[in-house]
């Protein structure tokens, strides 16, 4: 019994190891490639959409807006953005895809672990559970690539794409933003997600030499 315990353990641990993010590994070079984009509402939304308007979204499709329960503002802009990038005759290749929030807004700490549990049971659902081949059943994978900047729902997004990293099935690739807002210090979802994500990029030179393994790509936004 022991020594299953203990080559159980072993094999965990291999595993989390095998699913911590590489930043050496090249990027993807497929014509097209899948895209989801969490937005954060408010400031946060703002960001990543002026972010990715600048992509072809003829290469980034088709798309993806997640979107925290309740976010009609982040929903409305991102409806808004794909008309404006709409030139071909066909329908934008784009869902809105919401979740709960892991946490509301003055929400008390106590209470916020049971919110943040029902997030990662939804996130999970969506980027695994929703896309497992079945007979008769072959869904794409959730996305190549996913982009977060915002608040703390944007963890959950992260732990479930280290379930299927874990579990060996496919997962995006994940590149963090951080805000531009942040010039002198990490906000606390870029000190959460530093460890995990494949790409961190900030956006602001003094703030890339405090954080090692951190890429400055200019002023983003």
């Amino acid at each position: 019994m022991f020594l299953l315990a203990l080559a159980l353990a072993i094999l965990v641990i291999y595993r989390i190891f095998c699913t911590l993010p590489n930043r050496r590994r090249p990027v993807l070079h497929a014509n097209t490639k899948s895209l989801a984009v969490f937005l954060g509402s408010g400031g946060h939304t703002s960001e990543a959409l002026t972010l990715i308007s600048a992509l072809d979204f003829g290469r980034y499709s088709p798309r993806t807006y997640v979107i925290s329960e309740g976010d009609s503002f982040s929903a409305q802009k991102a409806r808004d953005l794909e008309s404006l990038k709409q030139t071909g005759a066909g329908p934008a290749q784009y869902t809105l895809l919401t979740i709960p929030r892991a946490r509301r807004v003055h929400q008390s700490l106590l209470a916020t672990p049971p919110t943040a549990l029902v997030s990662l049971l939804s996130c999970i659902y969506h980027i695994t559970l929703a896309h497992i081949p079945f007979p008769f059943r072959n869904r794409p994978p959730f996305a190549d690539i996913l982009i977060l900047n915002g608040p703390g729902t944007c963890f959950m997004l992260c732990i479930a794409v280290y379930i299927n990293k874990f579990l060996g099935l496919s997962a995006p690739r994940v590149i963090y933003i951080e805000s531009f807002a942040r010039v002198e210090s990490l906000s606390l979802s870029g000190k959460l997600l530093y460890p995990f994500v494949d790409r961190f990029i900030v956006q602001w030179e003094q703030l890339q030499e405090k954080v090692p393994g951190a890429e400055f790509r200019g002023l983003l936004v």
